[in-house]
């Protein structure tokens, strides 16, 4: 390593200014264990993000570097005020970090994993990466059942083409059925132009009920379609229930980016593993040429997967009639099952699947 380099990327990381101190990245503690190849210019470093400043100081890093020549830098985002359990310390509760009180949280009988989907922001296409991901593990032949936890704006009716109302037997309800897969809403219960006005407690009962008085039977994945942020609805869950992994969906542009940097954040500080990221809406795949167009730029969720250490799962690229099957209640899988996008998701579904069964649950070998 060459001293110089390493001085002048600390040099270049000292020119971003974070708000918080009104320092330099480097003179505010916030740079550690960097490395400077010095044959490729690549740099990495630990960048220590605490959770009151701003998560564009990494983005900003990135883009300094870059424009220095110290092309593609490795970057691993660290909350300092969270350190990893010792072996004299039990590991605390997933809900323990974020300081609310909560119940411990509890697998649910005959649920072998919860997987939460989740962005930063509306509009990325987490819900139609929820479903088609469902609906590819059925087709692997696993029991599935997807759990629409955004109480504010459920998609899951329109998605999967249903709006019955579900049956109660034995004071339990009966989950709605769907493509092999099992399915429960607030969409199902309440008129579909109907304003969800609800508090947070409101919100935590829900998820309670849609845990424990819905009848799930066996599944082998929980699939939890979750509302953008880092709400009453992501805090509720991790607190009622051991949350397996989450997928963190975005899409290309550095807005979506940042605002899904913080939604990873959200779970590395309850403990949740991050399976990986999806990058949606990656590019136009032209059906007569075949060539590609980046409408909305172009590797922004490679950026985030290293970021925050994750793997890139896939990046589903936009096609003609997706947006019309998802209105229709046709998710691509099941109407366009050989095109880019449906192969795509199928191999983020069997990534998933794999991951997923590295976390302690002996689960079904896909062939």
């Amino acid at each position: 390593m060459s001293t110089t380099l390493h001085d002048t990327v600390l040099a270049i990381l000292d020119g971003v200014i974070n708000p918080r101190t009104g320092k330099g990245l480097a003179a505010s503690g916030m740079i550690t264990d960097l490395v400077v190849d010095a044959t490729t210019r690549e740099a990495s470093f630990v960048f220590l993000l605490r959770r009151d400043d701003p998560a564009t100081l990494v983005r900003f890093a990135r883009q300094a570097l870059t424009a220095a020549e110290f092309p593609q830098p490795k970057v691993k985002v660290v909350d300092p005020a969270g350190p990893a359990p010792t072996t004299h310390q039990p590991p605390q509760p997933q809900s323990a970090q974020a300081a609310v009180p909560a119940p411990t949280p509890m697998e649910v009988p005959g649920i072998a994993k919860v997987i939460a989907i989740s962005s930063g922001k509306g509009g990325v296409g987490k819900s139609t990466v929820a479903v088609n991901m469902a609906v590819a593990l059925v087709e692997r032949g696993l029991r599935v059942g997807i759990m629409d936890a955004d109480f504010y704006g459920p998609n899951l009716p329109r998605m999967i083409g249903v709006y019955d109302k579900p049956m109660v037997e034995n004071g339990r309800i009966i989950p709605l059925d769907a493509y092999g897969t099992k399915l429960m809403s607030i969409g199902f219960l309440i008129d579909r132009d109907a304003p969800a006005i609800w508090r947070g407690p409101i919100i935590t009962k829900i998820i309670h009920q849609f845990l424990h008085d819905v009848n799930w039977g066996e599944l082998d994945y929980l699939i939890v379609d979750m509302p953008p942020g880092t709400g009453d609805a992501q805090l509720s869950l991790v607190q009622q229930v051991l949350v397996s992994g989450a997928v963190i969906v975005t899409t290309p542009q550095e807005v979506a980016v940042g605002d899904a940097l913080r939604g990873a954040k959200m779970f590395e500080k309850v403990n949740v593993p991050i399976l990986g990221v999806v990058e949606n809406m990656s590019g136009f795949l032209d059906p007569v040429t075949g060539m590609r167009h980046d409408l909305f730029g172009r590797g922004g969720g490679e950026r985030l997967a290293e970021e925050i250490g994750a793997p890139l799962l896939g990046e589903v690229p936009l096609q003609p009639g997706l947006v019309e099957a998802a209105d229709a209640g046709r998710p691509i899988m099941v109407d366009a099952p050989t095109s880019a996008a449906a192969v795509m998701l199928r191999e983020i579904a069997d990534k998933v699947h794999e991951r997923a069964g590295r976390l302690g649950v002996v689960l079904p070998i896909l062939e």
